[in-house]
């Protein structure tokens, strides 16, 4: 079985009516797994496809919505180990010594 039969064979299990560009998500993917990192690219085709449903694309606008999604990939700088940002550990003072038994707390 080839790639094409096993998109059709998957479309029928879905119930999906779609003609899919197999080349333009390869390559999507493949893009996504080498400049961010390996499990990039299954989540990047995924939510391209979420984002074609949720708009009713036609194929020309599948394309341009993945050419937006692989220039992001392609543009990423943010090595796979990389800390996220947000989840930095911030060096917290140890004031166990300091009494807070009268401190005042608002909800």
């Amino acid at each position: 079985m080839n790639l094409h039969d096993w998109i059709d064979e998957l479309a029928d299990v879905l119930d999906v009516e779609t003609e899919v560009d197999e080349g333009l998500l390869l390559d999507l993917a493949r893009v996504a797994a080498q400049n961010v990192q390996k499990t990039a690219a299954p989540i990047t085709t995924y939510l391209l496809g979420v984002a074609v449903g949720a708009g009713d694309a036609n194929p020309e606008q599948v394309e341009r919505l993945a050419a937006r999604a692989q220039q992001l990939a392609e543009s990423w700088d943010r090595p796979a180990d990389a800390k996220d940002p947000d989840d930095v550990d911030d060096e917290v003072p140890d004031d166990s010594s300091v009494d807070h038994s009268s401190d005042l707390y608002e909800d």
